[in-house]
């Protein structure tokens, strides 16, 4: 290979690494203003009275299967019941 193929394979690399490298650094600043956004929503909510910790437990039940969230429920159920907690 001659100098000339070595130096441009290295700036084709050189560049394909950069590009990837910018791309992330974007997608990271896209998730910060989401994250951002977020936070702005959960603040309107409390500011109108919502409890955030509960709407953030909502959230997570949404993301899960109903019969694990189901199955769950009960154990909780009958722990509770084994503690006298009903």
């Amino acid at each position: 290979m001659s100098d000339t193929s070595i130096d441009s394979s290295y700036r084709v690399t050189a560049d394909e690494l950069r590009q990837f490298i910018e791309r992330y650094e974007r997608l990271e600043a896209e998730k910060k203003d989401i994250a951002d956004q977020q936070k702005e929503v959960m603040a309107e909510a409390k500011g109108r009275g919502y409890d955030t910790k509960v709407i953030r437990k909502v959230i997570a039940l949404r993301k899960r299967d109903r019969d694990e969230i189901a199955e769950e429920e009960a154990v909780l159920e009958m722990y509770k019941q084994a503690l006298g907690m009903n």
